[in-house]
């Protein structure tokens, strides 16, 4: 399996009466994006603005973010849109790296974040950094929650889908190539190095708090050993309202520096066997039995050493845990990445389920810590859901404007792949 990656670096993005890509800047035609994501009647009325770094711009609540990507002959978010199926994780894939697609408007579910372009919360969030086509999308009257989260996440994707092929044709652009070889090849490829697997957790629980794999929600399904090269080619799409610090977007997905550092680390320090996608389950039965099967697929990667993310917090740190438990019992080296809900004097009980086994653990912060954010000249969403966001309260807003929240609140600031600013240490 081979995956090529053309990277191309948007330095400017312009609301246009055509799509392009000149000069490295991005042209789209506005009246094209509105038809294009009214196409989907369950949605009364959108709006696109851009958000650029640096800029004193606030966006509120944030649901999803999305880098644009598109392939020429299938879908580079396969299942969502087709009855066929298309596979992903090889081939030619075009990527417009510097911008995002954000999705945004009337709240869908409490654990919905903000992204600020300047100031101090720009720090936390690597959104900051790129210029952002914000979508504010409102429902019709009629759909509910439910229907309201499939909505916006399929605008989403649908319109990063489209901004994609703009750069089909474009010629000036940076390739990485990716090849992924079968478990018997990749096994006797480099005998010396330790042999390391990656348990990819995603949230899978219902209630707003889901993830999709081909199209198909992740609680529908098993563990399954998957290949890098399909998440970075876009097989997996957040679709879940879990608090926005440590939230896994799809950007994320699709970015996911886990996956990053072990192909850096690759045929040097160690020999990167493959990935085990474990759903986060609600029951102790759902989770005992997504612990069995996801260490018999690793012990069948033939993993000594063994990588776990989380997603979300509390509930999930037990099949964090859990996982973690059995594999050292297995005597399989693990390393879990998790956040910390410390309070916010950092004195609190950080994680709500832990194990003895548990021995190599890297934090990727406090998520109670506050912090106060200064008044922005351009609000683009409803700055007054900060009320109802994980990480806000009704006393947030402050009389002078500055609004007072938790990290929670910022949008992947403290993200379980550690694609953050943030960690711990011991005092």
């Amino acid at each position: 399996m081979s995956l090529e990656l053309r990277k191309i670096s948007i330095k400017d993005v312009i609301f246009s009466n055509e799509s392009k890509i000149d000069n490295d800047i991005l042209y789209i035609s506005l009246k094209y994006l509105e038809e294009l994501v009214k196409e989907d009647k369950r949605i009364k009325d959108v709006r696109f603005d851009i958000a650029k770094p640096g800029e004193s711009v606030r966006i509120l609540p944030v649901k999803d973010v999305i880098e644009p990507r598109a392939k020429k002959d299938v879908d580079a978010f396969p299942g969502l849109f087709k009855e066929t199926m298309d596979e992903v994780g090889s081939g030619i894939t075009c990527v417009l790296k510097g911008c995002a697609v954000v999705t945004t408007g009337p709240i869908v579910g409490f654990q919905e974040g903000l992204i600020d372009m300047s100031g101090p919360a720009a720090e936390y969030s690597i959104f900051s950094k790129l210029i952002n086509i914000v979508m504010v999308i409102t429902k019709e009257d009629y759909v509910d929650s439910h229907e309201h989260e499939e909505t916006v996440r399929l605008a989403g994707i649908k319109v990063a889908q489209y901004i994609g092929k703009i750069g089909l044709e474009y010629e000036n652009y940076e390739v990485e190539n990716y090849e992924w070889k079968n478990i018997g090849q990749k096994y006797a490829e480099y005998p010396e190095l330790p042999k390391v697997a990656y348990v990819y957790n995603c949230m899978s629980q219902g209630l707003l708090h889901d993830t999709y794999f081909y199209g198909r929600d992740s609680k529908l399904i098993i563990p399954t050993i998957i290949t890098p090269l399909e998440v970075m080619d876009g097989a997996i799409v957040s679709g879940n309202c879990v608090s926005p610090g440590s939230k896994t977007t799809t950007y994320h997905h699709l970015n996911n520096s886990v996956i990053k550092e072990l192909f850096n680390k690759h045929g040097k320090e160690i020999n990167f066997m493959g990935i085990v996608l474990n759903p986060l389950m609600v029951t102790l039965k759902e989770k005992y039995r997504n612990t069995m099967l996801t260490v018999r697929f690793v012990e069948m990667l033939g993993a000594e050493g063994v990588i776990i993310s989380q997603e979300g917090f509390g509930n999930p740190t037990t099949d964090l845990m859990v996982v973690c438990q059995s594999l050292e019992n297995k005597k399989i080296d693990t390393v879990v990445i998790t956040n910390e809900d410390a309070g916010v004097d950092g004195m609190s009980e950080s994680l709500p389920d832990s194990v003895t086994e548990a021995k190599a653990i890297v934090s990727t912060g406090n998520s109670n810590a506050t912090i106060l954010l200064p008044k922005m000249d351009k609000v683009i969403g409803n700055l007054n859901e900060i009320e109802r966001v994980t990480g806000g309260n009704v006393d947030s807003i402050q009389d002078d404007g500055t609004l007072l929240v938790e990290i929670h609140g910022i949008m992947g600031s403290h993200n379980l792949q550690g694609n953050t600013l943030l960690s711990a240490i011991t005092i």
